[in-house]
């Protein structure tokens, strides 16, 4: 199913937020959107089961929905403002950019860096083909095993979940053994895992590692920032916790900067795109 036209997106000053200090970045009680917000992660703790993942999993991953070209795809997300972001009201593209420029600045002999900033939410165009939001955006969490206290809205938030009453799956580490490394491990549905996998699909993705890790685990917050999850972490996921960390210090706050002129930048990310994933992608 194809979506509806894709917004024309004005960058104004209307889509210039007021800077914020860093402690005000994820505030889920005085949000401006906080009832938003939360009724994404509620549906989300509720409906993102063991079965739900495996489902969404086996839908999305036959990769046979659309094929966009990366630039294409980010044009698409100016149709999209994330429900479950409590500092922002900004069309995707927009953070996109914000991102890419700012780790461009501190990391500028890293383009694949610069890459990353860029690409990280394209996983999200899930939402503009149907799937709730509550299955494309926010916080991610393993599935198979008991929430941790770290993630948003706590525990409580998941009381409609029906795997919170299954042995099999109610005990910390639930259906996994210990430091069975995040590889193993089954994550929430999210845009995260989508784009990971849309990568590992193409034919030429020649982003490092460490890249593919941002990719994958930048909305693991209760993991990279709630410092949970550590039980299932292998040395490998803690070698690339500092990637990952270092990553979500140019996704956070670069929320709260004014926007970059997109068109005046466009051609030096579309050359890093032909560089490390040129051509059509499956999605």
């Amino acid at each position: 199913m194809e979506t509806v036209p894709v917004l024309i997106l004005d960058p104004s000053d209307k889509y210039r937020p007021d800077h914020k200090d860093e402690q005000q970045f994820r505030n889920y009680e005085n949000a401006i959107n906080i009832d938003r917000v939360k009724k994404t992660y509620y549906d989300m703790h509720t409906y993102q089961t063991y079965h739900f993942v495996q489902d969404r999993t086996q839908h999305w991953t036959k990769f046979n929905h659309t094929e966009l070209t990366v630039m294409e795809a980010l044009e698409k997300l100016n149709a999209l403002v994330d429900e479950s972001d409590p500092d922002i009201d900004l069309p995707n593209s927009v953070h996109a950019f914000q991102t890419a420029e700012r780790v461009r600045a501190a990391h500028p002999d890293l383009d694949w860096f610069h890459l990353v900033g860029l690409i990280h939410d394209l996983g999200k165009v899930m939402a503009l083909y149907g799937e709730p939001q509550y299955a494309v955006v926010g916080d991610t969490f393993p599935v198979g095993c008991k929430p941790s206290d770290s993630i948003v809205f706590g525990q409580k938030s998941f009381r409609g979940n029906p795997d919170i009453d299954n042995p099999n799956y109610s005990s910390q580490l639930g259906i996994y053994e210990e430091h069975c490394g995040l590889d193993n491990v089954i994550m929430s549905w999210g845009h995260d895992e989508y784009l990971y996998r849309v990568l590992m699909n193409h034919s030429v993705c020649n982003l490092p590692e460490e890249g593919l890790y941002m990719i994958r685990y930048h909305s693991f917050y209760p993991w990279h920032t709630g410092d949970g999850y550590d039980y299932l972490c292998s040395n490998k996921d803690r070698e690339m916790l500092s990637w990952v960390r270092e990553f979500n210090k140019f996704d956070l706050y670069s929320k709260s900067e004014v926007v970059p002129d997109m068109e005046a930048i466009k051609a030096y990310y579309q050359s890093l795109v032909e560089k490390y994933i040129p051509g059509k992608i499956s999605w």
